[in-house]
């Protein structure tokens, strides 16, 4: 899986997750809580989600420094790729 195909898919959860945002485009700079304006709650759910989806675990204290989407494609990127 390329960082694309990871990257579309985070939209697609993000956008289940926070559906007030469907339509937004969310870019590799978008800030997630700023620019997106997900709480922390909301992201709570959309970095489960990712896991679930992509069977990968982000270590809780990693999550403070995903700040922006592309903060986050790499993160699950990293962690796809070593499967």
């Amino acid at each position: 899986m390329n960082r694309s195909q990871i990257a579309d898919i985070c939209r697609e959860v993000i956008y289940e997750c926070v559906p007030e945002l469907e339509g937004t485009p969310i870019r590799e700079d978008t800030v997630i809580n700023t620019d997106a304006a997900i709480d922390s709650m909301g992201f709570t759910l959309v970095i489960c989600r990712l896991e679930a989806r992509f069977d990968v675990k982000i270590p809780t204290r990693q999550w403070a420094r995903l700040s922006t989407f592309g903060d986050v494609v790499t993160a699950i990127e990293k962690r796809v790729k070593k499967k």
